[in-house]
């Protein structure tokens, strides 16, 4: 694959540069010179051991890096992905919320966006259907997701944050528009996994049961 342009540095800078350029249309390289990034490797593909790589990354991040990709091709969404939701970070772009866990984990994964501000990169995430494909790239392998659902909870409402004994993907943005008084959450399962340097896998419905109601 051939690039417009490569920025060198997953920092927060980088990371909003990288975004803005190709909410122009532009394919953005971003190369990481951190050697702790570098050496994320898969060398098997069982599930444990992407665990834990999955564990060792998350530990070796910092709030408002740059941590991977986000790719949802319902919301025309392809931008980098930071770590952290406060707000500073969530100017450059949609933060995973560091009290959940990172893909590959059989946990949460819980990643919040602006909707109106910002870049507004979940603008569109009442768009969603069952079935629509979230894609996160991270250094030690692809994850996609498969959207089951979604709900609308009160901004106060933190059992959003609970996570289940499997992998759950959910992604969040202030309801309605232009308020801040609910949270529209999409949920999304795990099908398919990439590790970088293994074998690709799909998986069955793990928690095919654990369906979000709408509300």
């Amino acid at each position: 694959m051939t690039y417009d342009i490569a920025i060198v540095g997953y920092g927060p800078t980088g990371a909003t540069l990288a975004n803005l350029l190709g909410m122009q249309g532009l394919e953005v390289a971003v190369i990481e010179r951190d050697r702790t990034v570098q050496e994320i490797h898969i060398s098997r593909s069982e599930p444990q051991t992407i665990a834990a790589e999955a564990l060792r990354y998350r530990r070796d991040t910092h709030r408002g890096e740059a941590i991977g990709r986000i790719r949802i091709p319902r919301m025309h969404l392809n931008m980098v992905l930071v770590d952290g939701t406060d707000h500073d970070t969530l100017k450059q772009g949609p933060g995973r919320d560091l009290r959940t866990f990172m893909p590959g984990e059989n946990r949460l994964i819980y990643i919040a966006g602006h909707r109106t501000t910002y870049l507004a990169p979940f603008s569109h995430i009442d768009s969603l259907r069952p079935g629509d494909k979230v894609t996160i790239e991270v250094p030690y392998g692809t994850f996609v997701y498969s959207v089951t659902g979604h709900r609308i909870v009160a901004a106060t409402d933190l059992s959003v944050l609970r996570s289940p004994r499997h992998e759950r993907l959910e992604l969040q943005a202030c309801h309605p528009r232009f308020f801040a008084s609910h949270r529209y959450i999409a949920y999304a399962r795990l099908v398919h996994v990439e590790p970088r340097g293994g074998t690709p896998f799909d998986l069955a419905a793990a928690g095919a049961a654990d369906q979000p109601s709408r509300k």
